[in-house]
């Protein structure tokens, strides 16, 4: 069943942050810087991280012990969420540009696997850990590659069914990571120890519960919040609004511009009584 809530956790933090960098996309200023790390929270800490350790509930050798380390273990969540953000901002700061997605899918890619790999650090256990090469390497291209197409994603994925894809599809991308790196993952010279840290309960009831008050607060904002096109809705109606405004301004000031004929004065209004 882990395979499948890990996919299930993965696509509703890339629902989120999805969600999180449309709005970002019609605000500005610290809006958008706001908009921004929420994504990264999203992604990063739920599409990324937690998906990583729900998955790990589901990871066991015969005759091991498995402890986490506390520490490490949040570190890992600091990294995911930190290149994810850096990611995306340097997306933005590069007018979304696809030089400035390659090097942030880049960044955000080596950052989501060395939270893999520090993740699986934070993994005490009474055996030794021996890591396939080939493994890791791949494990490391598909997160670059699935990096880059998640920025891609928050730049140009709009309408409902578009967004269900994309999330679908990133989903499927993280979790692909994650299992290709653990195929690669042997356990050898078991002992019979307890290895300090935290057990797995210690671990998961925190974890869930953080998360899913993360994840409420964040589906709550944004649920509250307009979306990209009410937000564009808004500033074109404002916009014409400005500019109807302004032209009523201008015309009231070139009626005051205009030469006033002189009013005439008793004696010339009597005079033309008399003509008349």
């Amino acid at each position: 069943m882990t395979p499948l809530l890990a996919y299930a956790i993965s696509c509703t933090g890339a629902a989120t942050g999805l969600a999180c960098t449309s709005r970002a996309r019609a605000a500005s200023g610290g809006t958008r810087a706001a908009w921004l790390v929420f994504g990264a929270i999203a992604l990063g800490g739920t599409g990324i991280w937690v998906m990583h350790f729900v998955a790990m509930l589901g990871f066991s050798a015969s005759g091991v012990t498995i402890r986490y380390n506390i520490p490490e273990t949040l570190l890992s969540a600091a990294i995911a969420i930190v290149v994810v953000g850096a990611g995306l901002f340097i997306t933005e700061l590069g007018k979304r540009k696809l030089a400035a997605m390659i090097v942030g899918g880049t960044l955000a890619g080596a950052g989501v696997a060395a939270m893999h790999y520090m993740g699986m650090e934070a993994m005490e256990m009474s055996a030794d850990v021996v890591y396939d090469p080939t493994y890791v390497i791949a494990s490391i291209v598909i997160a670059v590659v699935a990096a880059t197409a998640a920025l891609w994603c928050t730049v140009h994925i709009r309408g409902t069914l578009a967004t269900i894809v994309a999330t679908l599809v990133m989903g499927l991308a993280v979790t692909g990571m994650h299992y290709t790196g653990m195929a690669g993952v042997s356990v050898i010279n078991p002992v019979d120890s307890v290895p300090p840290g935290a057990s797995t309960m210690q671990l998961l009831v925190p974890l869930v519960m953080a998360v899913s008050v993360v994840t409420f607060l964040l589906i709550l904002g944004i649920g509250l919040w307009p979306t990209e096109d009410e937000l564009r809705t808004q500033a074109e109606f404002e916009n014409r609004l400005k500019a109807h405004s302004e032209q009523g301004q201008r015309f009231a000031t070139a009626q005051q511009e205009l030469p006033q004929e002189p009013q005439p004065g008793p004696a010339q209004f009597a005079q033309t009584h008399r003509s008349r």
